[in-house]
């Protein structure tokens, strides 16, 4: 199962926000522990990495980010993606590059805090808590 992680998942676990990082720490955990297989947009690891270098200093900010990196799989973003972004029809452009990078990318669903940009989505959307609970379920 190939799961592509929205940017503000990411942040919850990594800024601690809560009562979100509970939910994204359970899913990073199933991708540490390869039962699923998680990835990311491109341009989630940089921008992950331009807040994590405002919140604390660059050397655990780069530390996160090659952790990161050792367990995701990154959905690229080219040409195409971006031209694809432009013309499908989001309200949101980096929502719609996400999704394109996504499309490519061949993964089964997308885990985001905000399914309401994602209504034009052909890839089942889940909301964190929602997806842990679809999860657990498959293992009962």
């Amino acid at each position: 199962m190939r799961v592509l992680f929205d940017t503000n998942v990411v942040l919850d676990l990594l800024l601690d926000r809560m009562p979100f990082a509970n939910n994204a720490a359970s899913l990073f955990a199933k991708v540490e522990r390869s039962e699923i297989t998680g990835y990311l947009c491109a341009t989630t690891v940089t921008t992950v990495h331009y807040l994590l270098a405002k919140a604390m200093d660059a050397r655990d900010a780069n530390a996160h980010i090659k952790t990161l990196i050792a367990m995701f799989e990154i959905a690229a973003v080219n040409r195409l993606v971006i031209e694809q972004a432009i013309e499908v029809g989001f309200t949101d452009f980096e929502d719609a590059v996400l999704y394109q990078a996504a499309s490519h990318a061949g993964v089964d669903y997308i885990v985001t805090r905000n399914a309401g940009d994602f209504k034009k989505s052909t890839i089942p959307i889940y909301d964190p808590r929602e997806f842990v609970s679809v999860l657990r379920s498959r293992t009962e």
